[in-house]
């Protein structure tokens, strides 16, 4: 028979497994409760939908539709009980998991036409982290300056957005950016401040996307020191000056887009085998030398498009998919094992005056399958042997 003293110790024990397991799911039960969205925000986001008109052209992604028009307006006090007037449910919101504050606005693609200013509703979600309005038609608006208010901000998309005029001074002040994407406004300008000075304090940039956006400046030479770049797209924005070199070795950059800048002039450095590029876009420019024959180390590169004589190196770049050398007024002979890379679908050789050397060793096994390819004034006086092996 179990004495007093044991009975005792025993019911203890129960007693604080009992209260263990039902505090694990007391906790349990709370951290899979999402709380509903705040009041103040739901009302802001419903302005901001209400200050747009919903038009199909606004949107050039064939895909897209308008998110907001699942949105509700509440109907009064206690209608967020409703999920579907819980501003966190609808289409493009992200809300924090713990406190409901709004985090995420997403309506990219979403048919809205209409102007933006400072007064907008939408900076009143002083807690949004990310932010993207892309593909929508803001008629020539001008980025708000109350952009700057959004300072926890680490990504902001408002490309392909119809946006005009001088990009504000604010947006320099959100140092918690790693994705600025502002490409794709032709008509918006970045001189005063100038591009130095709109990044020089975004030192956790991941990805900068300012292609198509009237910049004319140089390219500073910090940018070699944001070690955390994986993308630098800055295609057709009127630079000029000498391309830092030194950009091309920064340890994390994949993705280099510089093209269409005629005026931008630099060279190509040796690259090792530890670079992660994976995209090399530098065509109409004013790059001069030859292409290293350092470029094959570029294990992961699958697009390259450069001007310049092109080393027989090039072969070895075994992910290539997209090969341009268009453009480059190039004369001599060129021998089709730099094109035998077998993942190589796009290859486009126009305005180049040149020979190919073809083996009889060729097979349709040993040779890409191509879906694209461009030879215009090339002063072809037959097609290359290799085209005999594609199925048209």
């Amino acid at each position: 028979m179990a004495s007093p003293l044991h009975l005792l110790s025993l019911s203890r024990v129960i007693f604080l497994l009992a209260t263990f397991f039902h505090f694990i799911a007391i906790n349990s039960t709370s951290s899979s409760v999402q709380p509903f969205c705040h009041d103040k925000e739901s009302s802001a986001l419903m302005q901001f939908k209400q200050s747009f008109s919903i038009k199909k052209s606004a949107s050039g992604d064939p895909s897209a539709y308008p998110k907001v028009a699942s949105w509700k307006q509440p109907e009064g006090e206690g209608s967020n009980s409703s999920s579907s007037s819980d501003c966190c449910s609808w289409d493009g919101i992200t809300c924090h998991g713990d406190t409901g504050h709004v985090i995420g606005l997403d309506l990219s693609n979403s048919r809205l036409y209409g102007s933006i200013n400072s007064s907008s509703s939408l900076f009143h979600l002083v807690h949004l982290r990310r932010l993207n309005l892309a593909d929508n038609d803001f008629n020539h608006s001008q980025i708000p300056p109350a952009v700057g208010l959004l300072s926890r901000l680490t990504h902001l998309n408002l490309s392909f957005s119809a946006f005009d005029g001088q990009i504000p001074l604010e947006i320099s002040q959100l140092n918690k950016i790693v994705s600025l994407d502002l490409s794709e406004n032709p008509l918006l300008k970045l001189q005063k401040p100038g591009l130095a000075t709109l990044v020089q304090n975004l030192t956790d940039l991941k990805e900068l996307h300012l292609s198509e956006v009237n910049i004319s400046s140089v390219v500073p030479e910090f940018l070699a020191g944001f070690s955390s770049l994986t993308c630098l797209r800055l295609r057709d924005c009127g630079l000029h000056g000498a391309f830092p070199a030194d950009i091309f070795k920064l340890p994390n950059l994949q993705f280099l887009n510089v093209a269409i800048n005629p005026d931008l002039s630099g060279y190509f450095p040796e690259f090792h085998r530890r670079s992660p590029l994976k995209s090399l876009k530098l065509g109409i420019t004013s790059f001069s030398g030859q292409l290293p024959n350092s470029i094959g180390n570029l294990d992961s590169l699958n697009y390259l498009d450069v001007q310049g004589p092109i080393p027989e190196s090039v072969s070895q770049l075994v992910n290539i998919q997209m090969f341009h050398i268009a453009g480059n007024n190039l004369t001599g002979r060129v021998k089709l094992d730099v094109f035998t890379m077998t993942n190589l679908f796009d290859l486009a050789l126009s305005y180049n005056r040149l020979t190919f050397l073809s083996s009889t060793n060729y097979t349709k096994t040993t040779l890409p399958t191509l879906y694209h390819l461009e030879l215009a004034s090339c002063n072809l006086t037959k097609f290359p042997d290799f085209l005999r092996y594609q199925d048209g």
